[in-house]
């Protein structure tokens, strides 16, 4: 009997893409299922903890949320064409590409939807026929008004109001324009084939900037390579059994990428740290934690940029350090020295409270050290 998994989501999902990207080049037997209404808000419901999509359900009928929970346990059944990069450098640094495409591009997603009224009509299509694939189009689209409301509605907690429209517009052209540069010489992130960072990476792309009609237009087609990798990202089977580049090298031509995950994403996860370790102080520990702790203001291209503090990006943040933890000494070396090369080793000390992943949050499960030093 074909062991297959159900993914339940919709095409226009940021997260939705990057897992259905993923299954396609881990090439296990799969099924999206557009989620409906019901499938949504009560069996996703309970058997996650939250209104939330994807969902992978397994062939043995368990359910699985968030999309690096899914990748680790495909990849701890499902050997052949590894993610993540058996080299430490290239390992860590496709974490730390996973958690920034993940999470620091959500408002540039978020902005070149909700506010280009042209994008709604595909929305409001997809996401009606979705919720209430029976129901004549009129319901449909009444259907759609919800989750549109709802998402508008998050614009501001994650950074969206006028005042930052001009730097959230700089920032994307400058960093579409240096991964267009990147893919004009390399056909993925890492080398030939694509690794953890890619499919961080497309999420933003696949069901956001490269599909809704005016950042597809303006942003993506006119940038040729850029597009012919997320391309290449819809089908990525076809390359999995290519190399990634030699002798643990991280490209040069991905410097403008880690200098924002370096000057803008990690300073910001570290505030959100700091936040919910003095959330944890007043509440104590094992508690979950509220989606949103406060705001947080980091840089954007070097201007100041206001948004939503969310705990969970620790988690996100927490899992590469880990995985630098578990590293060898000789190749916790290798990947220091290729800190240095960017002046961010002091990454590795970050001040960080040790979380548990809660649905779409976090609760702190243990003080970071130097807080317990202080608090002693």
């Amino acid at each position: 009997m074909r062991q297959t998994y159900t993914l339940y989501g919709w095409h226009l999902s940021y997260f939705t893409g990057k897992a259905l990207c993923y299954l396609r080049y881990k090439q296990v037997d799969h099924v999206l299922n557009a989620v409906n209404l019901f499938t949504l808000t009560r069996t996703i419901k309970k058997k996650t903890g939250a209104v939330v999509m994807p969902v992978l359900k397994t062939p043995s009928g368990e359910w699985i949320q968030d999309t690096s929970e899914i990748i680790g346990y495909i990849e701890s059944l499902h050997h052949n064409n590894p993610v993540t990069p058996n080299t430490p450098v290239q390992e860590f640094a496709s974490m730390l590409l996973e958690a920034w495409g993940d999470e620091w591009w959500v408002p540039i997603a978020m902005h070149t939807r909700w506010n280009y009224p042209e994008n709604f009509a595909l929305f409001e299509h997809d996401a009606g026929k979705a919720l209430l694939p029976w129901a004549p189009r009129f319901l449909q689209n009444k259907a759609a008004q919800r989750p549109a409301k709802m998402l508008r509605g998050m614009l501001p907690f994650v950074g969206i109001v006028p005042e930052q429209y001009d730097t959230m517009n700089e920032w994307t052209v400058h960093m579409l324009d240096a991964l267009n540069r990147h893919f004009e010489q390399f056909p993925f992130l890492l080398g030939e084939r694509p690794s953890l960072g890619d499919f961080g990476l497309v999420g933003t792309m696949y069901g956001h900037l490269g599909r809704d009609p005016w950042p597809k237009r303006e942003l993506i087609e006119p940038r040729m390579h850029l597009n012919a990798w997320l391309e290449r990202m819809k089908n990525p089977a076809v390359h999995a059994d290519k190399p990634l580049l030699g002798n643990d090298e991280v490209p040069v031509t991905l410097n403008p990428i880690f200098k924002s995950i370096f000057d803008e994403f990690i300073p910001m996860v570290a505030q959100i740290g700091e936040m919910a370790t003095q959330y944890a102080r007043q509440n104590g520990l094992n508690q979950r934690l509220p989606r949103r702790i406060g705001e947080v203001t980091t840089t954007m291209g070097g201007k100041p940029f206001k948004r939503g503090a969310l705990p969970y990006m620790i988690w996100m943040m927490q899992r590469a350090l880990d995985c630098y933890t578990h590293m060898a000494d000789s190749d916790k070396h290798d990947v220091r020295t290729w800190l240095k090369q960017h002046n961010a080793e002091h990454i590795l000390n970050l001040n960080l409270p040790r979380v548990e992943r809660r649905a779409l949050t976090v609760a702190v499960t243990a003080l970071p050290p130097q807080t317990m030093e202080k608090a002693a």
